[in-house]
């Protein structure tokens, strides 16, 4: 049995796929001839996504398994243990300018299309999520900033971050609060030369502290001592590892300090920390407190806080889909070189094994993969697409439909590739057989690397509760409805289409189309009238759902950018959404059954008796 005791270089994502959602069905060429990104062409489209191809193979997804097996130490001096090969590869990536791909020009960035760095961080996240983790989050960290910080904030800790020197995290869960960013006790007192003095804990901090740059600016969730109780209460501050003069020399360590470690299953690569701010109470006229400044007004935390919390989201789906896609290669090279059994009609015991590809039922686990994978990276691209359309946007009632829409689908992306993702690397591991959940093989490690995805960022309950309890009733229903509109388009399109695969596309037309009326039934059953426990009862059936709903549109839309087009590769688009309507779609009329009835299941069972 060939056994592969690393990764795969060659097995990340299909830059066929990559190439043909960008250009053929997105048409990014179509975007580039707006003024903003005047300055890019296909050329540069293809180099950027060569380079980051590249670096994938040769630089992360050879110490992917060295991460995984030496996980970060916490030494006794506080300081953090990695191999010293992270940090190479770190360097390589500041080196490459990628971390200033999105930025505008004025502040040191290239203005790229942010549907290029969704497409070229694939390869990236396929090939080593755990290091490729650290720039990932700092470039979300550093967006926010120049959104919402000051022009002095903006040069002292972002573009230090842009130019690939510094590293960025977000802090906002403590130990007993979690996710209930409501119940956070993290106080930032005020001094009197403006800036403040934060005392307090955040946990499950990713890249919260290492070795590999000479600075960390920590983004941190808290309350001034006035503040309300509640989310109202909340503000943002900015609060480096190691203090920064006004010249931006690194100065001293900041009273921020790591006090251990979480030992993740998957993920190994990033750091997850318990951060202690301050160290103890806060002694007025002191020097007790981690020194930090203000982002935006006081009490406007959470809300400038989605900004980075958005970005992050939608980067866990797409590292969920990175690592399910990985799988799913890794399953289909195993499946057509390995032999085993023979043929369902062929009677002869003598006859020589076949490839297990030869099996329906490993064909019916590839296709559920192929259509999870390509039909989560469509979603994830086209999340990206609407950042650069909100750009563009010619007025402001065009900006807020497309931003609308954004929200609306947030919860979406970050959710449904973290759950069916996830469910291709499970059946990856079983095209594998018993050696998919050894060691041997790369699947086993790209499934714990993708569990954490399900909650990272929110699990799939809270977002459940976002997507029906906020995003689906908001502005009285006008997201939903931009949707509804936008896929009444794709669906018309393919009823007007001719040629040989005119039917099938009429025939997943209406099946959509049914799918989005349920839907719409089933928020309305859920949110018209009852208590909102009632309401939301069911909201994680509701999410798949939706989830469900806007891959099939989105395969639709793959199959209509496929329509005059012959080969192989169009032909499995075709395979993958002739499965995804026919075997996933059909479910959602049950699970939207489940929420239009309000079903009270989960809320009339006695914990006791569970």
């Amino acid at each position: 049995m060939r056994r592969q005791n690393g990764p795969v270089p060659s097995q990340l994502v299909s830059r066929r796929d990559v190439d043909f959602l960008l250009h053929e069905w997105l048409r990014i060429e179509d975007l580039l001839r707006h003024d903003r990104y005047a300055e890019h062409d296909r050329d540069t489209v293809d180099a950027v996504v060569d380079l980051a191809e590249e670096m994938a193979r040769e630089v992360f997804a050879p110490i992917n398994r060295l991460l995984d097996d030496q996980e970060p130490v916490m030494r006794p001096d506080g300081t953090v243990q990695q191999p010293a090969e992270l940090a190479a590869a770190l360097q390589v990536y500041a080196e490459s300018g990628l971390t200033a791909s999105t930025f505008d020009c004025r502040v040191g960035g290239s203005q790229l299309p942010y549907v290029v760095r969704a497409a070229y961080s694939s390869f990236l996240q396929a090939s080593s999520i755990g290091a490729f983790a650290y720039p990932f989050l700092s470039e979300g960290n550093a967006h926010l900033l120049v959104a919402h910080g000051t022009p002095e904030q903006v040069d002292r800790y972002a573009r230090p971050v842009i130019d690939g020197r510094w590293f960025g995290t977000m802090c906002l869960s403590e130990p007993e609060a979690g996710s209930s960013l409501a119940d956070i006790t993290t106080t930032a007192h005020p001094q009197p030369d403006g800036t403040f003095r934060l005392v307090g804990s955040k946990m499950w901090i990713s890249g919260g502290d290492h070795e590999l740059r000479e600075n960390i600016v920590h983004l941190v969730l808290a309350r001034t001592p006035d503040a309300p109780a509640g989310v109202r209460g909340i503000s943002l501050f900015v609060v480096p590892k190691r203090l920064v003069g006004d010249d931006g020399a690194v100065g001293e360590r900041n009273d921020v300090a790591l006090v251990g470690l979480n030992h993740k299953m998957g993920y190994r690569g990033t750091t997850n920390t318990l951060l202690s701010f301050g160290g103890g109470a806060f002694t007025p006229g002191g020097r007790a407190g981690a020194v930090g400044e203000v982002v935006g007004e006081v009490g406007q935390g959470l809300a400038l806080m989605f900004h980075m919390m958005n970005e992050a989201r939608i980067g866990v789906g797409s590292g969920a889909v990175a690592l399910g896609y990985a799988g799913y290669l890794h399953a289909l090279d195993y499946a057509r070189t390995r032999t085993q059994g023979r043929p369902l009609d062929h009677r002869d015991p003598a006859s020589p094994p076949v490839p297990i590809i030869e099996h329906p039922d490993v064909r019916r686990m590839l296709l559920a993969q192929k259509s999870y994978v390509e039909g989560g990276l469509a979603l994830v691209l086209y999340c990206a697409r609407l950042l650069d359309e909100a750009q563009v946007a010619a007025g402001e009632p065009e900006r807020r439909a497309v931003t609308g829409l954004l929200d609306l689908l947030t919860p979406v992306a970050k959710s449904w590739p973290s759950e069916w993702c996830l469910r291709a690397n499970d059946l990856a591991i079983q095209v594998h057989g018993g050696y998919g959940y050894t060691r041997d093989f790369p699947v086993e490690q790209l499934y714990r690397d993708n569990r954490l995805n399900p909650i990272h960022e929110g699990t799939h309950g809270i977002q459940a509760l976002d997507l029906l309890g906020r995003k689906v009733p908001q502005h009285d229903g006008a997201h939903v409805v931009e949707l509804a509109r936008r896929v009444r388009e794709t669906t018309d399109r393919a009823r007007a289409a001719t040629g040989p695969h005119a039917g099938r596309l009429a025939d997943h037309a209406e099946a959509l189309d049914r799918a989005v009326d349920a839907a719409t039934r089933a928020a309305r059953g859920a949110l018209g009238a009852g208590s909102r426990a009632e309401a939301l009862a069911n909201a994680s059936y509701y999410l798949t759902a939706f989830g469900h709903v806007v891959v099939a549109w989105l395969w639709l839309e793959q199959e209509l950018a496929a329509l005059e087009h012959d080969g192989a590769f169009y032909d499995g688009k075709r395979a993958a959404a002739r499965y995804f309507f026919a075997h996933e779609l059909p479910a959602v009329h049950h699970w939207f059954d489940l929420v239009a009835a309000r079903d009270r299941a989960t809320l009339d069972v006695d914990p006791a008796s569970l």
